[in-house]
């Protein structure tokens, strides 16, 4: 039994490093900018998909695979934007509605272009065994899992010291003092969505090099991915990886101790139970009201 629970930690430690990589990108956009972007988790998928054309049609590694995976969810994320850009009422409850009905475009064009069957990374040494004492998880899932750390630590550096960074900020918290600083808010947040696109493109080669691929799935990305956010505590980039773990390690838990179709169930308590004993958030900051 005790070999068992520390094996389902480990496992949850490094699924926890897969959901933070797919919720980094939500959680720049949504938590600073506040626009809720329900086409994220469909970005994810579409990154997987070119990964799995690269790796079919060329025999590409989908790590190699990644610049082309990155061009093409980037110009994505910005025709998102665009669309978003537009919205000058309500602009929370209209992107919502608006990145929902994109959702279902993308879903849609991935059934015309890739059809409904399931795919896998068929490369060998993503799926090849890593052994740690007793403990085992497959190549990719460590490797992601490291990948996650790098760019959430980058992610952080970019918010707190990058000039855009701070830009960022300055437009979420005041967007007509931010102008009267020489903020560009819309080129502001036009390279924060190209950089959600990034993160979202190695979110989509860790999924397809980790598990199967089906267009489905793209809303459960998308759901996992605020769970993560909203646990982490909105605005709070660092979070996001200690949120995504300790949901990771949930799931693992209610999977290895009692079964795998109470998994989704056990998130949805902790996501319920953080709201309601810290509305704020896991590492949130609770609003001053002047």
């Amino acid at each position: 039994m005790a070999d068992l629970i520390l094996q389902a930690l480990f496992s949850g430690v490094l699924t926890g490093g897969f959901y933070a990589l797919v919720a980094l990108g939500l959680a720049l956009v949504f938590g600073n900018m506040k626009i809720v972007n329900l086409a994220h988790g469909e970005l994810v998928l579409l990154a997987a998909y070119v990964a799995y054309s690269g790796e079919a049609w060329l025999g590409l590694d989908p790590l190699l695979a990644i610049p082309l995976a990155m061009i093409v969810v980037c110009a994505a994320a910005v025709f998102i934007y665009l669309m978003v850009e537009r919205i000058r009422v309500d602009r929370e409850l209209n992107s919502l509605l608006l990145t929902y009905g994109i959702a279902i475009v993308l879903t849609n064009t991935v059934l015309l272009i890739w059809k409904s069957d399931v795919h896998s990374s068929s490369t060998p040494w993503f799926q090849d065994a890593l052994v740690l004492g007793n403990l085992y998880s497959m190549n990719s899932e460590w490797l992601f899992f490291l990948v996650s750390v790098a760019l959430l630590l980058l992610g952080t550096w970019w918010l707190r010291k990058s000039w855009y960074g701070r830009a960022l900020r300055a437009v979420a918290s005041n967007r007509d003092a931010a102008k009267l600083m020489g903020v560009n808010p819309r080129q502001t947040e036009l390279i924060s969505f190209v950089i959600s696109g990034f993160l979202a493109t190695f979110a989509g080669i860790a999924l397809f090099s980790t598990t199967f691929i089906q267009p489905e799935i793209g809303d459960a990305l998308t759901i996992k991915a605020f769970i993560v956010t909203v646990l982490a505590g909105i605005g709070s980039i660092p979070g996001v990886l200690l949120g995504a773990i300790l949901l990771g390690i949930v799931e693992s838990l209610t999977t290895a101790l009692f079964s795998s179709s109470l998994q989704e169930l056990a998130a949805m308590v902790l996501f319920l139970l953080v709201l309601f004993v810290m509305p704020n958030g896991l590492f949130g900051q609770k609003r001053r009201t002047a």
